[in-house]
């Protein structure tokens, strides 16, 4: 799995969404201090996202479009 980089929860289920229409298999990765808080500060609460390594370079261009 490779990272597609690190988003708010929000932009993360939109990002994920969108690829998964796409056919492409997305993992969200939550820090617990997010889950708790429910906000993000610093880096704190962000979400990553993962996608197969096959699939990362397709997953690249789907969200420069």
């Amino acid at each position: 799995m490779k990272s597609l980089g690190k988003f708010s929860p929000g932009e993360a289920y939109i990002i994920k969404g969108r690829l998964e229409s796409e056919g492409i298999e997305v993992i969200i990765k939550q820090e617990s201090i997010g889950k708790i808080a429910g906000f993000t500060m610093d880096g704190l609460g962000e979400v990553e996202l993962l996608v197969p390594d096959e699939d990362y370079e397709r997953a690249r261009r789907v969200l420069t479009k």
